[in-house]
Parts: C-alpha cells; structure tokens; sequence
C-alpha cells in the first residue's frame, strides 16, 4: 500500500509542476526616453541627442512590429559605434538584447546583455538589472551553472534591499543543480520575509518548498506545506497530494478524511484519483466504497474497462459480500483474459451461491484456459460442484487432480473420503429402496 501512495505521490507532485524556471521579465531599463533622462542626473558619459534620437527610432520600429528594421536601425548605429562612448555603446547593446529577447532569441539575448556590462562606463543600477536579467535568461536557457555565476557576480555590486525574485531564483537553480539543502534556504527566507510583512506566500514558493521537502525525505515538512496550499490556494491537486502524503506519514484515518473531502467536491477526476482513492478506502476496509469508486471511474470513461479493473472492482464486491454482483465484473475479466483465473473465481463465488451447475462450468471453463496461478483451486472447486449436484465419480476425479498439488493434498484427501462415503451411501439407500 505504501509503494503505491509514494509513487502516486511522486506523480502528482512533478506532473503539476515544481516551479520550472519561468522569466517573466526582464529588470534592465528598456525604455531610451528614462535612459536619456537618467544621463542627466548622474555622473556617466553622456547619452548625446544624435545617439537618443537614433536609439529611439531603432525601438519604435521593434515596438511597432517591424523588427528586422528595428535591428538594422541597430546595425547602422553599430557602423559608427567608433565615435560612440561607453554608455551609448552599452545602451545600443541592451536595445539588441531587448529585440533578440522578445523575439525568443536567448542566446543573442545573452550575448549583448553580457556586452553592456562589459562596458566601463555605465550607472550601477543598470549594471546591477542587466547581471541580474543574465540570470534570468540563463535559467531560462536551463544554463543552471551560468545561472550562479551570474548571480555571484551581483551579489558583489549589489547594495540595495534583496529583491524576492534573488531569493527564489537562487532556489530555483539549486532545485535545478540538485542542491536541495541550498535551495531550502533561499526558498524558506522568501517565504519567512513574506510572512513576517503579514504578506501571503506566492504559490510558486510553496510549490518549490514542497518539492524541496519531498526531494529531501522530509514527509512530515510536506504535510505541513500542502496543508498551507490547501488552506490559501484550495486546489483540486493539493487536496489529493496532501491525502497522499498523509498515507506516507501513516496518518492513514486524515488520508481518507481529506480524500473523501476532495472527491465530495469533485477533485477526484484522474484515472490514478480514482484508483488511489479506491485504494484507500480498500486499505480502511471500506470495500464496497473502492468498488463504487472504480465504477463510477469507469462510467465517465476516466477508468479504463480492463480485466484488472474489472477484477479489482469483483474483489471488492466480494468483501463486501456483494457475491452476486460481483459475477459481473468477473465475467467482464474473464472476457478480456487469455488465462483461466477470473473463471476460477467465478467457480468459486457461485460455490458460495449454491449455483453448482454455474460452478461446474466455470471450473471447466478455468481449466480448459489454463495458465492458472493456483490450479488445484480450480479441481476443488470442480469438485465441490460435482458433489453438490451428485456427480460423485466426477466429483472424485477432480479431487483426486487437486490432490496432486502439495498445498491443496490434505483437503483433497478429506474431500474423496467424505464423497466415497457419501457415494456409498447414496448406493445403500438406492439399493434399500428397491
């Protein structure tokens, strides 16, 4: 039971996703109006007017869609850029990474924000934004070591407050480079920060936390987390994770709570839901409940009509002591099996049903197909039937299969005593009524 609520688990968690490196933007200063501005306020070489206007024609025409024009507005500036300064120089390489940016072209992207900071002359804060955007595309670029180094080297120019977005970078890289202790770190201060300004932890942080904490053997953290996801984020998939992980916990009686809380509000809609939570319910000894679950699976189509399911739902009915309709779903295994052991089954459950006729044939039935995991099952259930219906040569012969098998010998044995005497019997009170 455990393996199968890890490796469910374990599906749910990275099919969902753990905060795969997303860049949704980009920090350096991208507008030519606030650069022009900005060289009027510090002590940096001077962005001219003939380098501005240029600059801004190159970005109207990537902004209005034509951005082939726009990069050789660029292209021509880059022909004169011999009388051009360092920070002119620097800002025609931020509007080249922009423009190869937005086109999806990180690698250029990288290649001309890495030559703005190569530049000299250039204000902290746009050295600062650009180092940090290298890091954001090579994440995105899944460049995890280029990722570090990146943001090694802004650590060292920053003196400004940490933005989240370090903190959860630094996370996600480590989480990449599997270095799980590392990214904890980083993630948990995000998340600490957050809540000590009365602020709400952005679901992202929680769903790399967690993952943070499964990768670590930390079961018990992972509760603790998709119990916070449930109660800000009420997500169908957290509910269902968190039943999961309850099980990894053995705190099996809050498993079935929760899981029983997601199916009444209809979470439950996969086909590996409807299949963990029958399984839940099989492991609290609600059978007839993991049938239902499984039927109705199989109703919407979500569960597949297979021998094993079909098999599985008849065992439950069958603990249930639902034997009768448990015939059904054995007959569906047995028409979708190749071997005898589902007729067996139903040998056996129509035994149970003084449906002896019904169990002859199956028996036959198993037999005849083969392959059957416990043979000598099927002769004692052939012969059950045989005896029940006083076909007791038949009955006979088919114990005397069963007794052929060391596990089921001594039954067998007892069986063709008790049918000899009863044969017996049966003679003398024939010949007695003559």
């Amino acid at each position: 039971m455990k393996t199968f609520k890890k490796l469910a688990l374990f599906s749910a968690l990275f099919v969902s996703g753990i905060a795969g490196p997303t860049l949704l933007s980009l920090t350096p200063i991208s507008d030519i109006g606030i650069v022009y501005a900005e060289t009027k306020t510090k002590r940096v070489p001077a962005l001219r007017e003939k380098v501005y206007s240029q600059l801004a024609r190159a970005q109207k025409l990537a902004d209005d869609g034509d951005v082939q024009a726009g990069l050789e507005a660029l292209d021509s500036i880059k022909d004169r850029s011999s009388s051009m300064n360092s920070y002119e120089i620097a800002m025609m390489h931020n509007f080249y990474g922009f423009i190869y940016y937005n086109e999806n072209k990180l690698d250029d992207a990288i290649n001309s924000f890495e030559l703005v900071v190569a530049e000299e002359g250039i204000p902290e804060s746009l050295r600062l934004s650009t180092t940090f955007s290298l890091a954001q595309l090579a994440m995105a670029n899944s460049n995890y070591r280029k990722v570090s180094q990146y943001l090694d080297d802004w650590d060292k120019i920053n003196n400004r407050p940490i933005p989240e977005s370090y903190y959860t970078l630094r996370g996600q890289v480590h989480y990449q480079l599997k270095e799980y202790k590392k990214a904890l770190g980083y993630v948990n201060s995000v998340i600490s920060l957050s809540e000590s300004k009365g602020d709400v932890p952005k679901e992202n942080w929680l769903v790399l936390q967690r993952a943070l904490y499964y990768s670590l053997n930390q079961p018990k953290d992972v509760v603790a987390v998709l119990e916070k996801m449930v109660d800000l984020y009420n997500k169908p998939n957290y509910w269902v994770q968190l039943a999961g992980m309850y099980g990894e916990v053995g705190e099996e009686k809050k498993q079935l709570a929760i899981f029983e809380a997601a199916d009444q509000q209809g979470f439950v809609k996969s086909r590996s839901e409807h299949m963990q939570l029958a399984q839940v319910y099989m492991f609290n000894g609600l059978s007839y409940k993991a049938a239902l679950v499984l039927q109705r699976g199989q109703e919407s189509k979500v569960v597949e009509n297979n021998a094993k399911n079909n098999a599985f739902i008849a065992e439950a009915l069958v603990q249930s002591k639902e034997d009768e309709r448990a015939i059904v779903f054995f007959e569906r295994a047995s028409e979708q099996s190749e071997h005898g052991n589902f007729d067996q089954r139903l040998a056996e459950i129509y035994i149970n049903l003084e449906l002896f006729d019904e169990a002859a044939d199956a028996a036959r039935s198993a037999l005849d197909k083969g392959e059957l995991t416990f043979e000598a099952n099927a002769y004692v259930a052939l012969g059950m039937a045989q005896y029940n219906l006083t076909n007791f040569d038949a009955s006979i012969l088919a114990f005397e299969q069963a007794e052929k098998h060391k596990k089921s010998s001594r039954l067998a044995k007892q069986w063709i005593k008790y049918v000899k005497k009863e044969k017996l019997h049966a003679e003398t009170l024939k010949q007695a009524l003559l």
